[in-house]
């Protein structure tokens, strides 16, 4: 491979949650506990990845700080020039003008603002269940009212919805508004055109819009592709903001930037207006450089090397949770790099609880993620963006110590 996805960084003490963030025997807090002594930890909770993202993106942002100058800016031609293109060559997007394109601070954020656009405070709002925390902590801190519906595994093992319960629930609870998520976390479903089709019709039919969260796009393993929900047809197009950002594929969170698609010119001024009202939602110029470094023709070979390399680590912990992890189920993810692990059978057939589970992966170093805060009742998170050689190590402590007879 011409990038390097197999050395260890070792992020300590550079301001990385993932490894800094782990708590103490004792302390309170939704983060991992630290290993105890003897096991160094192997970092699998918080969706960011530990690789060194491409190089073109650092070299666009030390090539801006040069300049001695960081005043007042304008996004560039070349930072809307960058996302045109990007979506162009990557989801066969045609028809986007900068005009449709806006900056948002973070994902949660365009979709708060989106929200209080559509909806009034008390207001329901329709969301896929297993469920992202962060759409949860949003929707509720903002005094909206979530209304699940639960993605139910097909005889093949496949997340799919549940349309009559999606179309039950909106005529129930009136309504207007949903939070879409393609790709799915934390199932890692890349939705068919059908399934989109389907959806997007009781949309319709139903006069639903939709805040398509869409920053799993660019993940895609083992072949699927990823359809954005806009470009399904032209009633999706103008009834859906769609929101994006390099952050999740290119592994930049901590310089904040994300942006939304909306072709509806009403719908994208009250959004616009809304997001505005802060004075927060301001683009740090920094920002918009590694955006442009990011989409690179580098950027292009970059991010098709990640995929393979994820689509290898999916694919090998999900055979050997098949081969060794007996009562632990998982369905194989198309998009993403997380699993979203199943207890059930395991913690039924041992006597034991999630909680031990989890505490047992932490004793030996595998910081995973409660997967109850995803709506999953005996979940685990876990996130497989490592080197492989990582992975593999994780996987054989889990054996061992874990999920052993």
């Amino acid at each position: 491979m011409k990038y390097d996805f197999t050395s260890i960084i070792d992020r300590h003490g550079k301001d990385a949650i993932a490894v800094d963030g782990l708590r103490k025997e004792g302390e309170p807090g939704f983060s991992p506990q630290a290993p105890k002594e003897g096991f160094d930890a192997i970092p699998m909770w918080v969706a960011d990845m530990n690789f060194a993202t491409v190089p073109t993106i650092p070299e666009a942002i030390i090539a801006r700080t040069k300049h001695p100058a960081y005043g007042y800016f304008h996004p560039s031609d070349a930072y809307f020039r960058s996302i045109i293109q990007w979506h162009e060559n990557r989801n066969g997007v045609t028809g986007l003008l900068p005009e449709h394109i806006g900056y948002e601070n973070g994902v949660l954020g365009g979709i708060v603002s989106a929200l209080n656009v559509l909806c009034s405070k008390g207001d329901h709002v329709l969301l896929h269940s297993p469920t992202y925390i962060g759409f949860t902590s949003s929707l509720e801190n903002n005094g909206y009212h979530i209304v699940h519906s639960p993605l139910k595994l097909d005889e093949k093992g496949v997340w799919r919805m549940d349309f009559a319960d999606m179309e039950r629930k909106i005529a129930e609870h009136r309504i207007h508004a949903a939070v879409f998520c393609s790709p799915h976390n934390p199932t890692g479903r890349v939705w068919e055109r059908w399934e989109l089709e389907q959806a997007t019709e009781l949309f319709r039919k139903h006069d639903v819009f939709v805040i398509s969260d869409e920053i799993w796009s660019d993940i895609i393993l083992n072949g699927n592709r990823h359809i954005p929900l806009q470009s399904v047809s032209e009633d999706a197009r103008n009834r859906t903001a769609a929101i994006y950002a390099p952050s999740k594929t290119f592994n930049l969170a901590g310089l904040i930037g994300s942006y939304h698609i909306i072709y509806n010119k009403a719908l994208r001024d009250r959004i616009e207006k809304e997001s505005s009202l802060s004075h927060y939602n301001t683009m740090n110029v920094l920002s918009m450089h590694a955006l442009i470094g990011a989409y690179q023709p580098e950027g292009y070979e970059w991010v098709d090397e990640l995929r393979e390399v994820l689509s290898g680590n999916i694919n090998y912990a999900c055979q050997f949770i098949e081969e060794h992890f007996p009562g632990v189920h998982t369905a194989k993810p198309e998009g993403t790099y997380m699993l979203f692990l199943d207890c059930s059978e395991w913690c039924a057939a041992h006597g034991c609880t999630i909680e031990e589970v989890m505490q047992a992966g932490w004793d030996v170093g595998v910081a995973w993620q409660d997967g109850r805060a995803f709506h999953g009742p005996c979940h685990i998170r876990v996130n497989l963006a490592l080197p492989f050689s990582r992975v593999k190590e994780a996987f054989d402590r889990l054996a061992r110590y874990v999920f052993h007879a």
